[in-house]
Formats: C-alpha cells, sequence, structure tokens
C-alpha cells in the first residue's frame, strides 16, 4: 500500500475511486466497515455488482460529468438521503433506517489534466440531520406539555384551509380553554397549575386519531383541528372529550385531589369562510358562548347566521 492509500483509509469518511467503466480502483478502510466489504472482494469489480441501486440515470449522469467536464457533483442528503444502504450506528439507529449520507464527486486527471477517475467521497451526516430534525421539533413543540405550539398549528392550519380549497376535505377546529384555571393556580401553586395543563394535554392527544392535531393555544387553551371530520363527528368527539376531563381526578399530594372542567368551542371549514384565520375566530367566538353559557359545556359555530349553538 502507497503512502497516498494510507492516508485515504484512515480518514473519517468513505472513499470510493471509480474508473470510467464503474469498475472499483480503490476502497478505503471507512468503506470496509460500514459496508461489510472487504476491499480484495471489491476493487477491481464493477460497483453496480454490488450496489445494483446506484445504477440511475442521475448517478451516471454525474459520473459522466466528471469524466467529461471535470466537474464536481454533490448529492446532497436533503435530497437523496443516502447512496449506500449502510446501518445506521449508535444512538442514530432508531431515528433512520440507513446512515445519512452527503457524497462528492470528484476528478482524478492525468498528466495532461484530462479527468480520467472519479472520486467518490462519502461523509455519515446522521448526527447534524438528527441535531437539525430535533431542533425543528423543539421550535414547534410546547415545552411544558409537549403538544404542538401555536406556531406549528398557525402553518398546519393555512395549508389544511388551502387543501379544503382544492379538494373539498372538511375539517373541524376546536377551542379548548380550561374553567376557573386562576382559581387552581391561586388555590394550590402555579407547580399543580402545570400539572393541570400536561393532564389535560394528555386527555385531547390520547383522544385524537393520529391524523389530527393537538396543540397549546396559549395559557390555559388549547386547540383540536379534527381532519376529514364534519359537524357531527366535531360535536361528538368535543362532547366525548369534555366528559373524558371532567371525570379525570388530578392528584395533589398535598390536599385532595380535585377535577376540572372544561369550556369548548367548535367551528367547521366550510364555505362561509374565506381564510383559516375566520374558522378560528369561529371556534374561538363559540368558546366565549360556552363560558357565558355556564361553562363545561361545547358550542357549536354557525357562520352563515353568526350565531353559536351550545349543546348542554
Amino acid at each position: 500500500m502507497d503512502v497516498n492509500n494510507q492516508v485515504l483509509d484512515v480518514l473519517n469518511l468513505g472513499i470510493i475511486i471509480l474508473d470510467s467503466q464503474y469498475k472499483v480502483l480503490f476502497w478505503n478502510r471507512w468503506m470496509e466497515i460500514h459496508s461489510g466489504k472487504n476491499k480484495q472482494d471489491i476493487e477491481g469489480t464493477m460497483l453496480f455488482n454490488h450496489y445494483p441501486q446506484l445504477s440511475t440515470l442521475s448517478f451516471t449522469r454525474g459520473c459522466k460529468s466528471v469524466l467529461k467536464f471535470g466537474n464536481y457533483v454533490y448529492f446532497s442528503q436533503k435530497l437523496h438521503n443516502y447512496l449506500f444502504p449502510f446501518n445506521a450506528g449508535g444512538v442514530y439507529c432508531h431515528s433512520f433506517e440507513y446512515m445519512q449520507q452527503s457524497c462528492t464527486m470528484t476528478p482524478v486527471r492525468d498528466k495532461d489534466g484530462k479527468p480520467e477517475n472519479i472520486v467518490l467521497s462519502v461523509q455519515d451526516v446522521s448526527e447534524s440531520v438528527y441535531l437539525e430534525k430535533n431542533l425543528k421539533m423543539m421550535a414547534w413543540k410546547d415545552s411544558l406539555t409537549g403538544l404542538y405550539n401555536r406556531r406549528f398549528l398557525d402553518s398546519r392550519m393555512e395549508d389544511e384551509y388551502q387543501r379544503f380549497v382544492r379538494s373539498a376535505n372538511i375539517f373541524c377546529f376546536l377551542m379548548i380553554d380550561i374553567d376557573n384555571f386562576k382559581r387552581v393556580n391561586d388555590s394550590f401553586g402555579h407547580q399543580f397549575g402545570d400539572k393541570v395543563l400536561k393532564e389535560i394535554a394528555l386527555c385531547c392527544s390520547s383522544t385524537v386519531r393520529s391524523s389530527d392535531i393537538v396543540a397549546r393555544y396559549g395559557g390555559e387553551e388549547f386547540a383540536i383541528a379534527l381532519m376529514d371530520s364534519n359537524e357531527t363527528g366535531a360535536l361528538s368527539f368535543a362532547e366525548r372529550l369534555r366528559k373524558k376531563i371532567e371525570e379525570t381526578i388530578i392528584t395533589n399530594e398535598e390536599s385532595a385531589d380535585i377535577h376540572v372542567t372544561v369550556s369548548i368551542g367548535v367551528s367547521t371549514s366550510n364555505g362561509s369562510f374565506s381564510n383559516y384565520e375566520e374558522i378560528i375566530g369561529g371556534a374561538d367566538k363559540a368558546l366565549y358562548a360556552s363560558k357565558r353559557n355556564g361553562k363545561n359545556c361545547v358550542t357549536l359555530f354557525n357562520p352563515v347566521l353568526h350565531k353559536e349553538r351550545t349543546i348542554k
């Protein structure tokens, strides 16, 4: 092994050298470790014999661009996820099916400066992809309850409203407010108040379907978007959730266990609303009607009549 190959073998990334016929001329130690293929078994053979999924138009076009024009070709993880199906290692094995990779093709030139071979480098970027995804999730999640936050909800509601405009797939929106929450904080302290918020969040998230969206809207308010649900289904769901919360026992270690109740406002997407903000506004009006009508009840907003109907 010459000095150059020894250097390539200790790099913390994969290095493959291919000729113009896609024959493997060099397979470094990193590639051996992650592929499980010894260099003696793969060098001198066609790359596609071992990885037939690479025989694609984009991969071969990239190779030809390097050899013909001396270009550098980049295979971004954001577009391709990976080229080589290597197992994701360590803490990332549960986050990705395969190692996330960024790959680059560069030319190897002969003495006259003409490209004759291709160097393909493979970098494991699983850690950075994992961190980026988790940072996004942190930006979308409420730190106390673990539910989505209002920023995420607004983004999804805009998407769902546009989907409704295109295909008339109806959805419903619920605004939920804990009744007399200030009294809970004043009587038992803010730490117990936080526990109440977590319990209500759990009731909401355990009642919805996986396709629905649950968010902490702010303070003691929560919001739920029910996908592909009509008015009848939304009212049935809201009443079921209201009863579930009312029957939930919230344990207070320093005094008696308590129950809390919620008021709920319901609004549905239809032609009477011109944007998603109006749908949210309808649910908000219905919520305050529930408050006026004695709390612990469900109210539906009618956008045609601009009236609310409380179900008791």
